[in-house]
């Protein structure tokens, strides 16, 4: 059977985790941390990153340094997973959900502006399958309306828009190392400041509201309890692992770009004739082929080609049912506008197997069994 999905193995990781227990400092903000926040911020040219315990409690950390409130509305898509909604939902805001578009599955920036109310505070971005959502025209909305950006780049680590790395134009950008993604630290995730202004408060609240980070630092003679926080910080054992996969960053993004080009100069044939459909990159965008999915004909279609796939050897999968149709997407939140695109095209999408290490094989039968069931 050809996985769906295989966590991102490079074999310097169970070393790296060695050298932190002999080091004995496993748990938060230990060396590994610190070397990982250091390659976060130069390789990304980031003002500041720290890796948070998921790209849940990055989404979380961004939601209270937006300083939410109670009635208070945030404009996101529901074409996403549901820690991008319940980050929110923990500062008690309501939840605005706005259409996607066709082409790339991300927010439509054409819909945001008549979804914004006197009430909006913050526009969450998604980039999905790691292709940029368009950064100008939204960041250009929230400037003329005074909001907050987050972008929810949990898919988008290595990824590009104008040459910018996404996570680091608006004002947070969350990434998550869960072991679905390119790189993984098992569970993980990691907040990006883009304003120092924020650094200090986002210091505080991932220490569990003091300002034990000062007092490392020297800057005051003992550290207490100033503010709400948590416990956002990882081991020292996860950083090791993930350590262990940004020293090959290159090697894993190249090797990920190679499976996910197979894929598309050998179904391109079947898009052609009109039987699927294939990823769209703007041409302002680099991604880093976080995921390959197909788009068929209908949700009934869909559900006979993962049966047809599985039958035959080959996993593959949907993804988000749209979270507006969701119990808790009605109870927190409402759907701006018509959802012309966000069902309809969730229906139709299918994920192909795509990890680090996939090999020629794997690769040739899951293209081999697509052009088969279309009868190629």
């Amino acid at each position: 059977m050809i996985n769906f999905n295989e966590p991102p193995y490079t074999g310097n990781e169970l070393k790296y985790m060695k050298e932190s227990v002999e080091n004995s400092k496993i748990c938060g903000d230990g060396p590994f941390t610190k070397k990982c926040n250091k390659w976060l911020e130069d390789r990304f040219n980031a003002q500041k990153v720290m890796l948070t315990t998921s790209g849940t409690s990055a989404l979380e950390m961004a939601m209270l340094l937006c300083d939410l409130k109670e009635g208070d509305e945030v404009i996101l898509p529901s074409f996403t997973f549901s820690s991008t909604a319940t980050a929110a939902v923990l500062t008690k805001a309501t939840l605005v959900f706005v259409d996607i578009r066709p082409d790339t599955m991300n927010i439509d920036e054409k819909k945001i502006e008549a979804a914004i109310t006197d009430r909006t505070k913050v526009i969450i971005t998604v980039h999905y399958a790691g292709v940029a959502c368009e950064m100008d025209t939204i960041m250009d909305i929230a400037k003329r309306h005074n909001l907050k950006v987050v972008e929810d780049a949990a898919q988008g680590v290595m990824s590009t828009y104008k040459g910018k790395a996404l996570g680091t134009i608006g004002d947070f950008g969350c990434y998550s190392f869960h072991e679905t993604k390119n790189y993984s630290m098992g569970e993980g995730g990691a907040i990006v400041i883009n304003n120092p202004e924020y650094n200090e408060r986002a210091e505080i609240i991932r220490e569990k509201g003091t300002n034990r980070a000062k007092f490392f630092r020297g800057q005051v003679d003992k550290y207490t309890w100033v503010d709400y926080g948590s416990s956002y910080f990882p081991s020292d054992l996860n950083a090791a692992y993930l350590w262990a996969q940004l020293e090959k960053a290159d090697e894993i993004n190249q090797d990920r770009l190679n499976s996910w080009n197979y894929y598309y100069n050998n179904l391109k044939e079947l898009e052609d004739k009109g039987l699927i459909e294939l990823p769209v990159v703007p041409k302002e965008c680099e991604h880093n082929a976080h995921m390959f999915y197909i788009k068929l004909k209908n949700l009934q279609e869909r559900t006979r080609f993962i049966k047809y796939m599985k039958e035959n050897g080959v996993l593959t999968v949907f993804h988000y049912i749209p979270l507006h149709s969701a119990p808790a997407g009605e109870k927190f939140g409402r759907f701006d506008s018509k959802d012309e695109f966000t069902t309809n095209e969730s229906e139709r999408l299918v994920r192909l197997p795509m990890y680090y290490s996939l090999d020629d094989k794997d690769r040739e039968k899951t293209v081999g069994l697509v052009r088969k069931y279309y009868g190629e």
